[in-house]
Formats: C-alpha cells, structure tokens, sequence
C-alpha cells in the first residue's frame, strides 16, 4: 500500500471511529432517558405539568370531563392557549411555545422550559396536554441495565479526580458549578478539579465561544480559571454577557493574547466552528456539537448539564458547596482535616449572580 493509500485509510478509519462514538452517545442517552421517563424520574417541570393537566382536566383549567369536545382549533389557538396554561403551570421558570405542528389526531408542541427542549403534545380541540411521548415501536433496554450506566458507589484514591461536566449557560450548570467552587477552594491541591463541557451545546452561539473560552483559560493557565469563573457567575445583571466576559479576563489576569491564540488552535483541533456551521451534523438537528471533551463524555456517559464525576464514576452529590464536599472527601482514602470545614448547606440559585438560593433538585439541560 503507497504512502497516500495509507493517509487516506487512516483518516477514513479516524471519520468512521468519531461517528461510532457520536451515535453511540446519542444512542445510549435516548435509551436512558426513555428508561427513566418510564420509571418516573422525570424532571420536576414534565412532573408538574403532567401532574396539573390530569388534576385541571387538561389545560384548560376547567373542572369535569377530561374527555375531547369534538371541537377542533387552530394551531395558533392551541399556542396561545398552551402559553397561557405555562404561565401559570410553570411559574417562576422560562419557557417558551417553539412550534405547533398539526400531526393529524394531535398536535406536537415543541416547547423549552428552563432552558430545556421538550416535544410535547395536545389534543386538536385543546382540552389535553400531554407532556412527552414515547415511541412504542422502538427497542427498549432493561431498567437494570440503564440503571448500571449511572454508577453511584465512589471508588476511593488518595488524590480524587472530580470533573463536573456543564454547558456555559446551562442554569442548572452555573448552579452547580456555584456550589462546588467553595468546596474545590478548601480542598485546594489536595484534589484533582476540572470543568468539563458536554458534547453539545444548547444555548446557541454564545455558549459555544464562552465553552471554547473557558476550555483554553483553564488548559493554558489554569491558575486564573477558578477565579475567571467565579466572576462570570457573579454577572447577575448580565447573565454572562459580553462586557462581564471582557472585565472578567482583565481583572483575573488573563493572558489575552495567549487566549486568543488557544482558542484559534483549539477551534482547528476540535472543528468547534465548523461544526456550529454545520447544521447537519448537530445532535437532534437542533444543538451544535461541542468535542472538547467528547471522549470523556463517552467514557462517563454523560448526557447533559451538571453532570458530576468523582473517579471517574458519576456522583449524586447534591448542589450545596456542604453536600459537594462531603461527596469528594468520601472518595479519600485518607480524608484530609479539609473535609471537617462547615461550608454551606443551602443549594445556590440557578443561573447567575450569588444573590439567591435554589432548592435542592436534579433539573439539568439535556436532550
């Protein structure tokens, strides 16, 4: 075989590889999540709506019959009418009525709450909602076996890795990553900590440059990257805007210069902007990929933001900077004097800013 022949193979097994391991992250989330919506560990928004629409015979509000009028509306009438129901179903969350498409017995609404997409459904007279739906004639893997991707017992090291992969503008991200930056700072060296990002992102154009941003802040000068994101989480005016981007990095001490020439390396390496223009190749046709750090998300399993992994097996260590502390100083072998300081135990709020508190949830951004 020539010399070309050869480059040729090789770069035609490394594109087939890449692809294997890009369905088989999508192939075994969808698996899970269907598994879990089965079982009811639905997120608390999906709960409450299911919830509401039996107990108010649908979303209509209304009293009695929980049967169709006959009576069919338009699919703006149905739109307005879901909007009003969210106002008040969801209270206190974002949300928006993306699209209702006419399927011939329902109509699909396309929804995003909190940050996150969900295909739901209602009946054509508008009396129904039906939160999510599950397609019957796919292949279903055994709870058991969902269940064994989602390792919970730590093994125990004496220097313990912790990863918490996030999206940038994830709230339910930039919660967690409120709660675990106290309880990183107090064990200091004593650990091994690294924010790492999901495989794709759904925050549109600006995640995927303040992703790449913080990837390059960490890798090439990791000792500004915890006090950087600390000052990006304080915009709460902003909610991560330009300007708190641009002040964070000049009062941190940021290298810009060096920054900007990470990021253009890391752009080539991981085709970030090609993949973001792309739009073929993005997950569900409707989220960028983002491959900083796709091969450890294939490795821990992990479908969305926060995800947290001690050891290289995912934790369910609450959000609480207390409860983050507790679940790395168990996977010690010998816990330093570090692990008795009382950090707080009160969950940060969602989103930015340090101002407000959340409650103690498992609400994430994910497919």
């Amino acid at each position: 075989m020539s010399e070309e022949d050869s480059e040729k193979h090789a770069k035609h097994e490394h594109e087939h590889k890449h692809k294997y391991i890009e369905h088989e992250q999508h192939r075994k989330h969808q698996t899970y999540q269907t598994a879990t919506w089965i079982l009811g560990a639905v997120s608390v928004v999906l709960l409450v709506l299911f919830i509401a629409s039996i107990a108010t015979s649908g979303f209509g509000g209304s009293s009695g019959s929980t049967s169709v009028t006959g009576k069919t509306l338009s699919a703006s009438d149905v739109k307005a009418k879901t909007e009003t129901y969210l106002k008040n179903a969801v209270a206190g969350q974002t949300f928006t009525v993306d699209s209702v498409t006419d399927t011939g017995s329902l109509y699909q609404i396309n929804l995003t709450v909190a940050g996150r997409p969900y295909n739901s459904y209602a009946s054509k007279d508008g009396s129904l909602l039906f939160p999510s739906a599950i397609d019957m004639t796919a292949p279903v893997q055994p709870a058991a076996a969902a269940a064994a991707q989602q390792p919970t017992v730590v093994p125990k090291t004496d220097k313990p890795t912790v990863e918490l992969f996030v999206m940038a503008y994830c709230p339910f991200g930039t919660q967690a990553e409120k709660g675990i930056l106290p309880a990183v700072r107090t064990l200091g060296d004593k650990v091994d900590f690294k924010i790492r990002f999901v495989y794709y992102a759904m925050h549109g154009e600006k995640e995927v440059k303040e992703n790449l941003n913080q990837y390059c802040i960490q890798k090439e000068q990791p000792d500004k990257y915890l006090k950087y994101l600390a000052c990006f989480l304080n915009d709460s005016v902003g909610q991560g805007s330009d300007s708190a981007i641009t002040s964070c990095i000049a009062s941190t001490g940021v290298d810009k210069t060096k920054l900007d020439a990470c990021k253009v390396a890391a752009d080539t390496e991981f085709g970030i902007t090609k993949n973001f223009q792309d739009k073929a190749s993005w997950l569900s046709g409707q989220f960028p990929k983002f491959d900083t750090d796709a091969a450890l998300n294939t490795k821990y399993g992990v479908g969305g933001s926060p995800t947290l992994v001690i050891n290289g097996v995912q934790s369910n260590a609450g959000r609480d900077s207390a409860s983050f502390l507790a679940g790395i100083c168990g996977a010690f072998n010998n816990a330093p004097a570090e692990c008795q300081t009382q950090l707080s135990a009160t969950p940060p709020g969602a989103g930015f800013g340090y101002d407000s508190v959340g409650a103690a949830n498992a609400a994430g951004c994910g497919v």
